[in-house]
C-alpha cells in the first residue's frame, strides 16, 4: 500500500455551481488508438489528460506514431495506418490502464513485429485470459505469467482468422479487444453480447469510416478496409460526473449543473439507477457531437430511496458502483444489488473494499459474492483505505457530505489515472476536502 497521498474531507456542507469535468477515458484511449492506424492527421479535443489515457498515448509514439500534444485537451495524431505501426524498442508499460491493456494485446496481435506489456502491480493482477483466450482461438500468440496476468508477451502474426465468439461475460474491453484484432483477421469476426456494453469502438470506427455490422445484440468486423482520419471531440466522463450526480442528490441544499456530458445509451446506468431511487436530475440541451450524444445535467438534493438494482443496469453503470453504493447508504431502506461479480476484479475488488470501507464508517453494508446488501442511515466519521483505487477515493470523499465526523482516507494516488482534477473541482462547488502527504 502506498500512503503517498491522503485525503481528509470534513462532515457536511453543500455542492453548487456548474462546471465541465474532464474528458471521457474510454473515448480518449480509442482516439489515440484509432487515430494511429488511421490515414491523415486526426484532431482530438477534450482529451483527458489523465495517466490512463496518457500511457496509451506513450504506447503509440513508441510504435513510431507522431503525437502532438497534449495541450489544454488537444492531441493532433498523424496516422500511420493499419500497417504502418513500429516494433517498440522496450516493453510498453501501461501503468494502471486495463483498458490499455487489452485493447493493445487485440491490435498488436495481428502486427509484423512483437511486443511486450508491463503495468503496476495492481494491473498485474488483473485477469487477461479474458482476452487472451478468444485471441488464441484466432491464432494469436500471447503468453501470459501462469495464472493468465500481465506480462503480455505477443508474437506479432499475419495469420489471424475471424471467429464468432460468445462473451461470457459482458465486457467493452473484451469485445473492443476481438474488434481490433478483427482488423488484421482473415474474414469475419462476430462477437456476441451478454448484456450490452459501451459501444464506443464501434462508433468511432464508423466514424472513421470503416464498416461495422450491428444486429441486436451481436457486432461483426471484416478486415480489409482503411481508416480515414477524422476530428473528435471528447464529451466529458459520465464516470467522473458520477461523483458530483451522487453528491449534489446527498448533500442538503445542492443545485449542480455538469456541462458537455456524454450520454451513450450504453454509459447511463449511472441516470438510470438514481432516478429509480429518487434522484433529481435533468438532461438539456441533448445534441449530438461527433457520433456521441452529450447533454448538460442538472441535479439537486433529494432523499434518495433504497431499491433493488436492475440487473440490466448492472453493464451500463459498471465503473459507477463505488460512488452508488455511498448513495445507498445514504438513501431511506434497503439497496440490494446482484448481478455485479465483475466488480471483484477491477483495481480493486470494489464489493469488498467498498463494504469494508463503508463498516468503517459505520454504515449497514454487506458483502455478497456478486453485490452487496446496504440499509441507509447515518454515516460516521473515520479512516478508510482506497486500496490504491481512483474511484474508491473519489466514492468515500463524497460521503463526507453526509458524514458526522471527518472521514481519512488512505491510498489515494491513483485518483490521478482518472480524474486530475478531482480535488479542484469538488472544493469549487463546495466539498471540503484537502490532500496531504505523510
Amino acid at each position: 500500500m502506498s500512503d503517498s497521498i491522503i485525503f481528509t474531507v470534513q462532515p457536511g456542507g453543500s455542492l453548487n455551481g456548474e462546471i465541465r469535468v474532464p474528458g471521457d477515458k474510454s473515448i480518449s484511449h480509442r482516439s489515440i488508438i484509432l487515430g494511429s492506424i488511421a490515414e491523415g492527421t486526426t484532431h482530438v479535443t477534450g482529451f483527458l489528460e489523465a495517466e490512463d489515457a496518457l500511457a496509451t498515448l506513450k504506447a503509440f509514439r513508441a510504435m513510431g506514431v507522431e503525437i502532438e500534444g497534449p495541450d489544454d485537451g488537444k492531441v493532433t495524431i498523424y496516422g500511420v495506418g493499419l500497417k504502418g505501426l513500429k516494433a517498440p524498442e522496450g516493453p510498453l508499460y501501461l501503468g494502471n490502464s486495463g483498458t490499455s491493456m487489452r485493447l493493445l494485446s487485440g491490435l498488436l496481435a495481428g502486427q509484423s513485429f512483437n511486443s511486450d506489456l508491463t503495468g503496476d502491480d495492481s494491473l498485474s493482477k488483473r485477469p487477461m485470459r479474458r482476452v487472451t483466450l478468444p485471441l488464441a482461438q484466432m491464432s494469436a500468440q500471447i503468453q501470459t505469467e501462469e495464472d493468465g496476468t500481465a506480462p503480455l508477451s505477443i508474437t506479432g502474426t499475419s495469420e489471424l482468422t475471424g471467429i464468432h465468439y460468445d462473451m461470457p461475460i459482458a465486457s467493452a474491453q473484451v469485445k473492443s479487444c476481438l474488434l481490433l484484432a478483427g482488423l488484421y483477421a482473415e474474414g469475419e469476426t462476430t462477437i456476441t453480447e451478454p448484456a450490452p456494453t459501451r459501444d464506443h469502438t464501434e462508433r468511432m470506427l464508423q466514424g472513421c469510416g470503416y464498416p461495422i455490422e450491428r444486429k441486436g445484440n451481436q457486432v461483426s468486423i471484416t478486415s480489409g478496409h482503411r481508416l480515414q482520419a477524422v476530428n473528435i471531440d471528447v464529451p466529458s466522463d459520465i464516470s467522473s460526473a458520477a461523483f458530483f450526480l451522487v453528491g449534489a442528490s446527498i448533500a442538503t441544499n445542492s443545485s449542480v449543473r455538469l456541462n458537455h456530458v456524454g450520454i451513450n445509451e450504453t454509459r447511463t446506468g449511472i441516470i438510470d439507477i438514481l432516478k429509480l431511487m429518487g434522484a433529481d436530475i435533468t438532461l438539456t440541451n441533448e445534441r449530438e457531437v461527433g457520433g456521441e450524444w452529450v447533454a448538460d445535467i442538472h441535479v439537486k438534493s433529494s432523499q434518495l430511496k433504497g431499491i433493488v438494482i436492475p440487473e440490466q443496469l448492472v453493464p451500463l453503470a459498471i465503473d459507477e458502483f463505488p460512488v452508488l453504493f455511498v448513495a445507498a447508504a445514504c438513501a431511506e431502506g434497503v439497496t440490494v444489488l446482484t448481478g455485479a461479480e465483475e466488480l471483484r476484479v477491477k483495481e480493486s475488488d470494489r464489493i469488498q473494499v467498498m463494504a469494508d470501507g463503508l463498516q468503517q464508517l459505520q454504515v449497514n453494508a454487506e458483502a455478497t459474492p456478486d453485490g452487496m446488501i446496504i440499509r441507509g442511515g447515518d454515516i460516521e466519521g473515520g479512516e478508510v483505505i482506497s486500496h490504491g483505487d481512483h474511484r474508491i477515493a473519489m466514492a468515500f470523499a463524497i460521503a463526507g457530505l453526509r458524514s458526522k465526523a471527518p472521514i481519512v482516507i488512505r491510498d489515494c494516488e491513483n485518483v490521478n489515472t482518472s480524474f486530475p482534477q478531482f480535488l479542484s473541482l469538488a472544493s469549487e462547488l463546495g466539498l471540503n476536502i484537502a490532500q496531504n502527504k505523510p
